[in-house]
């Protein structure tokens, strides 16, 4: 465990040790299956392959680099593609987002696994099962990993997480535990998922009333909580910047008056929170449709 977060050497290292991940794969379903999920080596199993997804996107080989980003032979020679992964181009995300990964293998080997939906499914299982907090925390931080890049890998997590597997409803209890830190993983796991134009309905549906809810009534007293304000306010950005339905949700959800009080303050410790509350309110206002209803 100490091992894997020895930076991206170390990571590369362990990733290509034959049998290591498989192993720790192996033992997490075993505690699983013996309804054992809160030992202490299951914890450690699940914080190890937490730090092996760490930018597991731009770390991957080039033969499997390659595999997964085929499809992006398709994209226009105007595009110019630079490198597999480190584009900002617009057009370039969307044709991303569009592109599903190569079906997945039946017998996931090694690195292979870090990606799969066997791994995504199981740590959705801790996350409703197990009560300890590293093991919880480890696992939302496996699944953010692995799906905050902008590429068809991280994209397909995400559909994995929402839609196949219905991961949302796990994800929304960790957003009422009282540790800080479960708590801000999250919300930082659903930011990254509500990126995902398709799946943000399902998403907004699911979880938005619980992440106003949990929006501080005043200026947020930590920095942890500051954190968590400012990524619950992004997350609202991303749910509600093209869904005037999704703006409605927050308004009747009684998000206004929190997310007023947030932008003003301008205390430099919580400006992070207070600038992504007020992108919020400047994207919401972008509705003109509701304007009686702001006012109101």
């Amino acid at each position: 465990r100490n091992m894997s977060s020895a930076g991206p050497e170390g990571r590369k290292k362990m990733r290509e040790c034959d049998g290591l991940i498989d192993s720790l794969v192996y033992y997490i379903q075993g505690a699983i299956a013996d309804h054992e999920p809160n030992d202490k080596a299951t914890e450690n199993c699940v914080c190890i392959l937490h730090n092996l997804s760490y930018q597991l996107e731009l770390e991957l080989p080039e033969s499997y680099a390659q595999s997964i980003y085929m499809q992006r032979r398709n994209l226009s020679s105007n595009d110019k593609t630079p490198g597999c992964f480190g584009t900002r181009s617009r057009k370039v995300k969307e044709k991303q987002q569009d592109t599903p990964l190569p079906e997945e293998k039946s017998n996931p080997r090694g690195v292979e696994s870090l990606w799969h939906s066997t791994l995504i499914r199981i740590y959705l299982s801790l996350i409703a099962k197990s009560t300890r907090n590293y093991t919880q925390e480890a696992s939302l931080g496996a699944l953010q990993n692995l799906t905050a890049g902008t590429g068809p890998m991280p994209f397909a997590v995400a559909r994995t997480v929402v839609q196949k597997a219905n991961g949302l409803p796990s994800i929304r209890t960790m957003l009422h535990v009282s540790h800080p830190t479960v708590k801000k993983t999250a919300v930082s796991l659903l930011r990254n998922l509500s990126r995902n134009t398709s799946l943000q309905s399902d998403i907004a549906r699911e979880v938005l009333p619980d992440l106003v809810s949990i929006l501080p009534e005043s200026v947020p007293g930590s920095d942890i909580v500051c954190e968590t304000t400012a990524s619950i306010c992004y997350t609202l950005y991303n749910l509600t910047q093209s869904n005037s339905h999704n703006a409605r949700l927050l308004l009747s959800a009684d998000g206004l008056p929190k997310i007023i009080t947030i932008s003003m303050n301008d205390c430099n410790m919580f400006s992070k929170a207070s600038r992504a509350a007020s992108v919020l309110l400047y994207s919401l206002w972008s509705h003109t449709d509701l304007h009686s209803a702001y006012k109101k």
